[in-house]
């Protein structure tokens, strides 16, 4: 028999936010035994730190550039030829996802054989004036109905009256915990491993919508952050502390100045949520230790992007500071079926698109051609290949307006052109992985930043904006979404 294969992704959950990476505050005791299980990838990101974006490469294995998604943008359908659950379901597995997919339409099941969703608070489908959607919060969102069923009143998602985009505001849950759509959803993984086939292995994707705002975590992991002595957020000495139009007052803000105390609650529900997300997911490693499949299991977790938190006054996610973008990505191998070095730290730089190929090789199932990333296992086998070549950097992007970027990184060191400005910035995040210094102007660095430079204007060359011509950046160009490719 096939191992059974997990994937346990989150939504905007920082790299740093493990107890096993060194946070001074955020306990993580769950996911620190799947580390020592397996192996902890310091320097793994998401090359377009949004939720479209980077769900296109988990599920496809291709870079942005191939899947047409360098920036947000929903209501642009799914057409890939090659997914990674049709890959799965194609090679005799019983596939399944349970949670957020954030793909277009809504209840389209990209390869799986049955998708049980909850993907937030969907503007498109909960807009009450757009009459034109195909689709509606009631038929989108399996949990919504499942809370109402068991609830009197109308009760909604909105009830505590936080945006889900809001990352300053925050307050506990109101209604019992196993009502909490984190619990939901692992409720809903334990009854999968009831009604599963037994004759053939499984692939299952559990994707929580949390830590994403909402920040509304069940009292009990509230109050295990509220009175502590939090760290203060990095701020950068080339960080914005002016905020004379007061934008770090708005409840969604993205930037700007927040009150000190609102932010220090924010930071409390933010770490509760990863708390109440790993005892959750113990939860679930319990049951599959009860169904004697754990040993049999090859588990991945990963988040789709990071959340800047009031790192240098930003806020959310889409940025190419390590907070947005560094995401937390460990492989475990509990049974030793890949006979994997363990309880190890991985520093080779890898990416979203590093999953696809990753599981299917653990499962050994081809990958298709289509597929750019690359399987991260023989970096962690026991027998390392000492002649393994692996990639040199990334590039990473993301459409924002005004903001838009694109950045080249190995982890190391980090490389960012703003595209619309020409601004540049560049660290050594060997030497301070917090990007407190910007080193662009500084001499010592000019070969290391001409030579990042460089590989961002030959990643660039073919692509449609124009922003190279194959010897330059070229500023000023227009700035979309999805190329034409993906949209038509």
């Amino acid at each position: 028999m096939k191992p059974n294969v997990l994937l346990i992704m989150v939504d905007q959950m920082r790299a740093d936010c493990l107890s096993i990476a060194g946070h001074p505050v955020v306990d993580t005791p769950n996911l620190d035994q799947l580390a020592r299980d397996g192996a902890l990838f310091t320097n793994a990101y998401a090359a377009t730190p949004s939720c479209v974006p980077a769900r296109a490469s988990v599920l496809t294995g291709m870079s942005q550039t191939s899947t047409g998604r360098v920036g947000y943008q929903d209501k642009v359908p799914w057409n890939y030829e090659n997914t990674i659950a049709d890959e799965f379901s194609k090679a005799g597995y019983h596939t399944q996802s349970i949670g957020k997919m954030h793909v277009y339409p809504t209840r389209s099941l990209c390869g799986f054989h049955n998708v049980i969703l909850h993907d937030g608070y969907m503007h498109y489908n909960r807009f009450k004036f757009n009459t034109r959607t195909i689709e509606s919060a009631d038929n989108a969102d399996d949990y919504l109905n499942w809370m109402r069923e068991r609830l009197t009143g109308n009760v909604d998602l909105t009830d505590l009256g936080i945006d889900c985009n809001s990352s300053t505001v925050a307050r506990p849950w109101h209604l019992a915990e196993e009502l909490h759509p984190t619990n939901w959803l692992t409720t809903q993984s334990i009854d999968f491993l009831r009604r599963r086939d037994p004759s053939k292995p499984f692939f299952l994707k559990m994707s929580y919508v949390r830590p994403h705002p909402p920040f509304d975590p069940p009292s009990a992991f509230y109050d295990m952050y509220r009175d502590l002595d939090l760290p203060d957020p990095s701020i950068g000495d080339w960080a914005d502390t002016d905020d004379q139009a007061r934008e770090g007052l708005s409840p969604i803000t993205a930037k700007g100045l927040v009150p000190k105390q609102r932010l220090k609650r924010a930071q409390a529900a933010y770490y509760a949520l990863i708390t109440q997300i790993d005892h959750q997911i113990g939860r679930f490693l319990n049951a599959m230790q009860e169904y004697g499949i754990y040993q049999n299991t090859i588990i991945l977790f990963v988040s789709d992007h990071g959340e800047m938190l009031g790192d240098h006054n930003l806020f959310k996610k889409s940025l190419p500071y390590e907070g947005s973008a560094n995401v937390p990505f460990i492989l475990a191998d509990p049974g030793n079926l890949l006979q994997m070095k363990k309880n190890t730290k991985v520093e080779e730089v890898i990416e979203l698109r590093d999953i696809m190929p990753t599981l299917l090789d653990a499962a050994n199932i081809a990958i298709p051609d289509s597929v750019e990333g690359k399987s991260v296992i023989p970096l962690v086998k026991k027998e390392k290949n000492k002649n393994l070549i692996w990639r040199e950097y990334i590039h990473g992007e993301h459409t924002l307006g005004n903001q838009s970027y694109q950045c080249i990184t190995d982890g190391k060191e980090k490389y960012i052109w703003y595209s619309q400005t020409g601004e540049e910035q560049f660290f050594d995040l060997v030497q301070d992985p917090k990007e407190l210094r910007n080193l662009i102007n500084v001499a010592k660095y000019e070969e290391r930043i001409h030579l990042r430079r460089e590989q961002l204007i030959q990643e660039l060359k073919e692509r449609e904006e124009g922003y190279s011509d194959g010897k330059s950046l070229l500023s000023g160009k227009a700035a979309r979404p999805t190329l034409k490719h993906a949209l038509s």
